[in-house]
């Protein structure tokens, strides 16, 4: 069996309302102040109340950060080390989506370790040592609490990351409750999102692609495909609701330890350039992406095609497996009611070029990939998916 390596958060709390016990849970690993990094719409929703009022009565100096946007800037990030250092931190909560829990990780990075941040940028760089670190999320897509990325974008467009095990967090606390709020829209992208997670996780050409990651990749596609519409269309649904983070969770850990590929490269530059939401560009682009790669994976898509598509399960050969898993994934977006064209984001088809070779700067994720894809192939998927 070819050697691998697996990491992961080191502690888990799967539990509906276990964000109000959050002093109880992690009180002793933050210290006496903490530093709260969220943003603007979870403050004012009051989502992050209960939070609060768990550290605040546990005798907690709270320090919080609610300015995260969307695909978060370096200037935010180096605003949220500034805040942190100037209040003397000694613990960070990232609270929210994948956005505030990617400037988390790398606040408890940078106060920790004093480092520099462009001697962190890449796979393996980053020195240590951090803050203590604890991740509640808010949605059930990114799986950013289990894993050792953090997405930043630099400049006005160009997306960089820092990939490294020292920003896996202490603790991760999923709490279904909190996502129970989740407009529809927002549900289905991110619960597409996961699904991608796990569909590049299994396939990816990583060397470090092994047995747990592809077991895990499985069991997060069985819970998402079985739940994303009830969640879509029931969102109170708690059931469904705790089934989708689980799920989103379990992708994580897959793609943590056997990382995303083309998918992904091709979505940075909708969502970097036009500010499409990270979900919403990695479905735009997922049907077309397999469909290049299916003459190299086209076995390993027939594999998993059944897990979220149990009725797929019936058809006798791989090719036409494949083929109904990719259509089945496209059908899947358009039920949600999710938009399915690049031009439908107000994407011009003029701007497909530049996006293809902004695309192929994301080296790092398509080495990972089924199948080589030139910047030529890039510029067809685009106009494929346009």
């Amino acid at each position: 069996m070819t050697p691998f390596i697996f990491s992961t958060t080191k502690s888990l709390v799967f539990e509906p309302g276990a964000s109000a016990r959050i002093a109880e849970i992690v009180g002793k690993t933050l210290g006496q102040t903490t530093m709260v990094i969220t943003d603007p719409s979870l403050r004012t929703l009051g989502m992050i109340d209960a939070a609060l009022i768990s550290l605040e009565s546990a005798g907690h100096t709270l320090a919080i950060f609610d300015d995260v946007e969307s695909d978060p800037s370096r200037d935010t990030l180096m605003s949220a080390v500034e805040f942190g250092k100037n209040a003397g931190v000694t613990g960070v909560v990232g609270f929210g989506g994948g956005s505030p829990m990617d400037v988390a990780k790398l606040t408890a990075l940078l106060l920790g370790s004093g480092e520099d941040l462009d001697d962190a940028w890449g796979v393996a760089q980053a020195k240590g040592p951090r803050l203590p670190l604890v991740l509640v999320p808010t949605t059930a897509g990114t799986g950013s609490e289990v894993t050792p990325v953090s997405i930043i974008t630099v400049g006005t467009e160009e997306k960089r990351g820092v990939s490294s095990s020292i920003l896996l967090p202490d603790v991760a606390i999923l709490d279904a409750e909190l996502t129970a709020r989740l407009p529809a829209d927002v549900t289905a992208a991110t619960g597409v999102d996961a699904m991608v997670h796990a569909i590049e996780a299994y396939t990816s050409k990583s060397t470090n692609n092994n047995p747990l990651s592809k077991i895990l990749a499985r069991e997060a596609l069985r819970l998402l495909g079985a739940n994303i519409e009830t969640a879509v269309f029931d969102g109170h649904n708690m059931q469904a609701r705790s089934a989708m983070l689980l799920g989103s969770m379990l992708a994580g850990q897959a793609f943590a330890n056997s990382p995303v590929a083309a998918v992904h490269a091709l979505a940075y530059p909708i969502g970097g350039t036009f500010h499409v939401p990270h979900g919403l560009s990695n479905a735009l682009i997922l049907p077309h992406v397999l469909r290049f790669n299916a003459c190299e994976a086209g076995a390993l898509y027939a594999e998993i095609a059944s897990d979220p598509f149990p009725h797929l399960a019936t058809i006798e050969t791989d090719q036409d497996r494949c083929d109904a898993f990719i259509d089945a994934l496209a059908h899947l977006s358009r039920k949600l009611g999710m938009k399915t064209r690049l031009r439908d984001v107000n994407i011009p088809a003029d701007t497909l070029s530049k996006m293809a070779a902004d695309a192929m700067q994301q080296t790092r994720l398509l080495v990972n990939n089924p199948r080589a894809l030139s910047e030529t192939d890039a510029v067809d998927i685009y106009k494929a998916a346009w």
